[in-house]
């Protein structure tokens, strides 16, 4: 493993910004007879907001816990919470969800 001196950290620290992270859960809902429809119109509105630079990762969790996914949104606890009560899933009560706050790197990504 590369070794990390404090320096290296301290500046590194520095370029840590504000990002918001949603924890997308099971609703009653979910599973329930027309839910596919309303999940696919949700990922779209994901794809969406990919495009338009808000959600900038986004990661369906793929096993039978009631955790559905996670998102990283490029904006304020606040202004994402705004953004998921339009979501066709949580408004149909297919799925909930919890926003926190988060700090991360600007650049940090997913490898190819």
């Amino acid at each position: 493993m590369t070794e990390i001196s404090d320096a290296y950290m301290r500046e590194h620290m520095t370029r840590s910004r504000e990002y918001a992270v949603v924890l997308l859960k099971a609703a009653d809902g979910y599973g329930k007879e027309g839910s596919n429809a309303i999940v696919w119109e949700h990922a779209r509105r994901n794809f969406a907001l990919r495009a338009d630079g808000l959600l900038s990762v986004v990661l369906p969790v793929m096993d039978d816990s009631e955790l559905c996914g996670v998102g990283i949104f490029n904006g304020s606890v606040e202004d994402v919470r705004a953004l998921m009560d339009e979501d066709p899933g949580v408004r149909a009560g297919v799925f909930t969800y919890e926003v926190h706050p988060a700090r991360g790197f600007p650049g940090d990504g997913l490898p190819e």
